[in-house]
């Protein structure tokens, strides 16, 4: 970096004397910064000593030798020495640098790229750059132009680079200009190739003619070797060169003359690192010391220094000399890059030494090893282990570990009790106190001697207690790798016994942790700032759904998910002593829980599941949580609520309705499931109450009342199946056979782009992967509904039906590289077949099931796919996690600015608008729009009953629709903002229409009709107000007993509906029609007020404002694409296919994301 001196001072300063910096009491700003290379001054200005001594040491004291590599002026390496510079001992002394004048320049191996660049753009003779003075011009003022960025100087470089190596006759200095290149030998040298060139030139001319001269005394000399001639550019050439280049032609080079002049890129003297960062290792007594590579390697070059100067001083031959200068480049570019290419094998060393770029770079360099990623104090690592009964924000911590763990508390009016206690418990009872530091002092007083009730006694306001870990304690809690920003999140401790980390299950997906044996690490804050950061930024209520797409991340999962899911169907019935004992498990004995009227009241009264699945949600009439949500679960089929598998789950102000829960609606990754509509509605504080609540509720309903467990028994085939197997296996065999039999025939139909065996194989695959799909839903039919691993596979709590299949019926066939099992020996797979065999069962297809057994050779084609499968993930995990890494660096820096534009750090724009809408990916509740408009409109009408307004008709419903969005405060947003208002202006046109289409199949007069249109409103009111008949007019009375006549033939209605005009009714909505409660339903699903339509309105609008992208915000596109790289590769392996995995290993391992 450049400073301004004061005027006048330089003239009178020597450059070699090292100068006062003097200070200034003026307040300053720093504008900019220079970067630039040293020069040979600059090293020594900046270098305390000269070192030129080959010793390291003098003997036989041993102490380091003066003006050598190890000189005490250069720093220490030892705690007990003293720094003859400094006077500091090793902890205080940051070194000092010295230097290595060079008898000759060398290149500097980190240049040479520059290097080579500048010379292919100079006149090698008089060194300016080779373009014409025209174009020359008008480069440099692209090259001056105050306003080009950095990429566009880049560019016009290139461009630059791109004419200069078309010149052969320099226009300066007529010289001859040909390829500059280094040539592939081990030392460092770069040749001109200036006798290549094919134009007439007195040069050529004059050096053919020397050439011949010398051929005729020396007949081994051919004309071959004219065509080879080049010129040696060795560094004292070419820094001459550099330094007779014009301060003009150096903006041309992009090359700043006043800090980097090109010159500087060879090196004169060399920069001897401080002795602390290659300390000597020292050996047993009077065994002396290992020194560091870069010592050993300082003192070589000091050597080859010697030798260099001894040989130019007698006067030795070119030979030895040359000889002396590429050893010393060599030397040199092994400090500087231990793994510089073929200079390694040179010298034949047995492995690369740690230069000064293997320090710097890589994993274990000094910027990712010690840097960025460091060994910090106050951190504990173990196994994990789930436990539902904790919070999901909680952790289970050791009781060991938090003695050993301490938080700096400093003591106040309102701790010192606490914290008196604390230090009289001392370190090894919990809750107890390591240290104290009293106020004022600099030590600390352990407490693991002395009198610790005095220390107590004499404990004041202002001192420190170091404590153990307590209850509640922020803590960091991560698991690697860490690939997106939840993989390390704030925690509670709660201090257990044991000695593992314990969490709640629900946890387990950001972290993509399982319990088989993973450690985890946590991290104790020790300030009052970084706990409040972690528990209001990285509190894992706060990062229920991932910054990538607005999902819930945190979420039920596998047994939770089977509790749900057994005790929400239709057949679950408890009295009233067994629905409070449910009702107890969901929480710790605090909550205030009243109990609903039972479902069935004669003759017994009885509670069902789903009553609890309500009460877990709303657990009082007190709570305002209000879910309302429709959708269809995993086993759904049709109809609706009247689904026979009851897939069709409905909510209403937080009631269960129907619906049998899966992982549709509690599981992760779903936008319409009951945890995301809560944290939409509610907040995410709410949505962990209710995961905590169903945590608890499912894991001790599970464990102490239900039971779950899987045998043998589930997996056994009956009879019955195995007949249907045995039919299907033969009948797929014959047509394979009959198959293969016309391709030998030559009867085979070809497909299109492929040869008669590429159609046979691409046939074959087909059928027997429909075979093993058929024996697979035979199985699924054949299972009783109450199969257990039939159960997990519903509620997608764990499995697939093809894992059933695979384990009851057939595994199906094997495939290796998307084909079947390859012929490994000669014209056969394996040698239980007879060459050249086709036929299923010898190119891998596996008939019996896991609990029939395979045979030998199904055993070997089995293992030839789970083996790919193997190691197509341990190849695509590194890959992708480097890929993953290096779009992390690149796009890290982005962010959004004031202007709405994405820019990086050096505020160039790299998109106008984020996303080009604006809105931020985690608040996005559909795949691409901030707001669900059918769930807000439903949520609306069930909320806030408008009983005393009246239902709008289709044509007041488009009017105030258009007349809501067009209000002053919402055409203030942003121009995609008015696009959204357009969209919801769109929506109630849309629902007008389908209102009207609906009336007319069911033959109800139109609302649009002025005769009707008052009579409408009020029938509309009657039944909202079915319990108050006296507030409804005799004419709407009269109304009322019209249209339940007309209700009575709403199915004749529906039919001719549907044959008259399908498209264009919407069947869900007729229906709601043709139930016996048709009125209420229809009215509160498609009848909304006006003011209900307003508050719609504002819904939408406030959601998409809620969406905007703040200012700063650092945008979610590089976490999202670096988690889905590696997402895609580790799901690969984990997801279920005959050719990777078996059910068994299905089932006992969780599936990674």
């Amino acid at each position: 970096m450049n400073g301004t001196a004061a005027p006048g001072a330089m003239s009178r300063r020597n450059p070699l004397v090292k100068q006062f910096v003097l200070e200034n009491d003026r307040p300053s700003k720093i504008s900019h910064l220079n970067f630039g290379l040293l020069s040979s001054t600059d090293m020594m200005q900046m270098s305390e000593i000269p070192v030129h001594s080959k010793d390291l040491f003098t003997m036989p004291a041993r102490e380091p030798a003066k003006f050598g590599v190890l000189d005490k002026r250069l720093g220490i390496s030892n705690k007990t020495d003293e720094c003859d510079t400094c006077h500091l001992k090793l902890s205080d002394c940051v070194g000092h640098f010295g230097y290595v004048n060079l008898e000759l320049p060398v290149f500097h191996i980190g240049y040479i790229k520059a290097t080579l660049e500048i010379l292919q753009n100079i006149c090698k003779e008089c060194s300016r750059v080779l373009l014409a003075p025209d174009v020359r011009e008008s480069y440099l003022r692209r090259m001056r132009d105050p306003t080009a960025d950095a990429l566009k100087k880049i560019n016009t470089r290139k461009k630059i680079s791109a004419l200069c190596k078309k010149v052969v006759r320099c226009p300066h200095c007529d010289g001859i200009n040909g390829t500059v290149r280094k040539i592939a030998c081990p030392t460092l040298k770069l040749v001109h190739e200036k006798y290549r060139a094919k134009a007439a030139h007195d040069m050529r001319t004059v050096f053919v003619a020397q050439f011949a001269q010398a051929q005729s005394q020396n007949a081994e000399m051919t004309n071959a070797l004219l065509a080879k001639a080049q010129e040696d550019l060795s560094p004292l050439v070419v820094q001459e060169l550099f330094k007779r280049i014009p301060d003009q032609d150096c903006d041309l080079l992009w090359v700043n003359a006043d800090v980097g002049r090109p010159e500087k890129l060879i090196l004169n003297s060399l920069l001897v690192p401080p002795v602390c960062i290659r300390p000597s290792v020292a050996m047993d007594v009077g065994s002396g010391s290992n020194e560091d590579d870069l010592t050993v390697k300082l003192q070589e070059i000091i050597q080859v220094n010697f030798a260099l100067q001894a040989a130019l001083s007698k006067g030795a031959t070119l030979k030895m000399v040359m000889e002396d200068w590429d050893f010393l480049q060599i030397q040199v570019a092994q400090f500087i890059n231990g793994d510089t290419p073929g200079l390694t094998k040179l010298q034949g060393a047995p492995k690369p030494i740690r230069g000064l770029c293997q320090r710097l770079k890589g994993k274990q360099g000094r910027f990712r090893g010690n840097l960025s990623g460091k060994r910090v104090d106050f951190s504990a690592r173990t196994v994990i282990s789930p436990d539902p009964n904790l919070r999901i924000d909680q952790v289970g911590v050791p009781e060991h570990v938090a003695r050993v763990m301490t938080y700096p508390e400093k003591v106040t009016r309102y701790n010192i009790a606490k914290l008196r206690q604390c230090v009289i418990n001392g370190p090894a009872v919990h809750p107890g106190a390591n240290a104290i530091r009293i106020e004022g002092q600099k030590y600390t007083k352990n407490l693991m001697y002395g009198d610790r009730a005095s220390l107590a006694d004499d404990l004041k306001e202002g001192d420190i207690v170091e404590r153990h870990m307590e209850d509640d304690d922020i803590v960091l809690f991560n698991r690697q790798p860490s690939l997106h920003k939840m993989s390390i999140m704030s925690h509670r401790a709660k201090v257990l016994q044991w000695r593992t980390f314990r969490f709640n299950e629900c946890v387990c997906s950001p972290y993509n942790a399982d319990f088989d044996g993973d450690e985890m690490n946590m991290h104790l804050p020790q300030t009052e700032e970084a706990r409040a950061e972690a528990a209001t930024l990285m509190a894992v209520p706060h990062n229920l759904i991932t910054s990538r797409n607005g999902e819930p991340l945190v979420a039920a999962t596998q047994d939770f998910l089977t509790a749900a899911y057994l005790l929400t169907q239709k057949n679950v019935f408890f009295n009233r002593e067994q629905f409070c004992q449910v009702l107890t498990l969901m929480g710790d004995g605090l909550d205030e829980i009243e109990l609903p009227e039972a479902a069935i009241v004669l003759p017994i009264r009885l509670w069902t599941g789903k009553q609890v699945m309500s009460l877990l949600i709303r657990p009082n009439r007190k709570s305002r949580v209000m879910v309302n949500l429709e959708l269809k679960e995993r086993n759904y089929t049709h109809n609706l609520s009247m689904c026979h598998k009851d897939g069709y789950v409905v909510f209403r102000n937080s009631e269960l309705l129907s619906g049998n829960l899966c992982k549709k609606t509690l599981g992760d990754g779903s936008k319409k499931g009951l945890f995301y509509v809560l944290i939409r509605d509610h907040g995410s504080a709410e949505a962990a109450r209710c995961m905590n609540r169903l945590a608890k509720l499912c894991a001790r309903w599970l464990g102490n009342f239900k039971g779950f467990s899987i045998g043998i028994d589930d997996v056994t085939p009956s009879d019955e199946l195995n007949a249907v197997k045995k039919d299907l296996l033969d009948n797929g065999y014959a047509k394979a056979n009959a198959t293969i039999e016309d391709y030998r025939r030559g009867k085979l139909t070809l497909k299109p782009g492929c040869n008669p065996l590429q159609s046979l194989e691409s046939e074959l695959n087909g059928l027997l992967g429909k075979l093993r799909e058929t024996a697979g839903g035979e199985c699924m039919q054949s299972l009783p509904f109450h199969n257990n691993p039939r159960i997990m596979a519903e509620c997608g709590s764990k499995g697939s039906p093809l894992n059933i299949s695979q384990m009851v019926a057939c595994v199906g066939q094997q495939s290796v590289g998307g084909k079947r099992a390859p012929e490994g020996f000669v014209n056969r797979t394996l040698p239980h077949f007879l060459p050249y065999a086709l036929h299923a069962a010898a190119k891998g297809f596996v008939a019996n099931s896991f609990y029939s057994g395979l045979t030998a050779t199904e055993f070997f084609f089995h293992t030839m796919g789970g083996r790919e499968g193997l190691v197509d993930t341990a190849v695509k995990t590194a890959e992708t996690g480097y890929m993953a890494r290096r779009l992390m660096k690149a796009l890290e820096d982005l962010s959004c600015q004031y202007d709405a534009t994405v820019r990086n750090s050096e505020g160039s724009v790299v998109q106008f608008t984020y996303g080009d809408d604006g809105l931020n990916p985690a608040f996005m509740e559909g795949d691409d729009r901030p707001v669900d408009f059918q769930r807000l409109l439903t949520h609306v009408v069930n909320t806030d009953p408008d009983r005393t307004g009246l239902a709008l008709s289709p044509t007041e419903l488009r009017a105030l629709g258009k007349e809501a969005v067009q209000r002053p405060q919402f055409q203030s947003i942003l121009p995609s903002g008015r696009k959204f208002l357009i969209e919801i202006e769109e929506f109630f046109y849309a629902a007008a229409d389908k209102l009207t289409a609906v009336r007319a199949a069911v033959q109800l007069p139109s609302l649009d009709d002025p005769s009707l249109t008052p009579y409408a409103a009020q029938l509309e009111r009657a039944f909202m107000l079915e319990h108050e008949p006296t507030k409804v007019e005799p004419e709407s009375k009269v109304l009322v007993a019209t249209t339940k006549k007309t209700a009575a033939s709403t199915k004749k209605g529906k039919k001719a509906a549907l044959e008259a005009s399908p498209e264009a009714v919407d069947t869900d909505a007729l229906h709601y029609v043709s139930t016996p409660s048709w009125h209420t339903s229809f009215a509160s699903k498609d009848f909304l007020t006006k003011w209900q339509l307003k508050a719609k309105v504002a819904g939408s609008v406030e959601a998409q404002e809620a969406a905007r992208l703040l200012v700063h915000n650092v945008c979610r596109l590089t976490r999202s694409q670096c988690e889905k790289i590696l997402e895609v590769s580790l799901t690969k392996y984990h997801r279920a296919r005959p050719s990777a995995r078996s059910a068994r290993s299905r089932f006992q391992n969780p599936v990674r994301r």
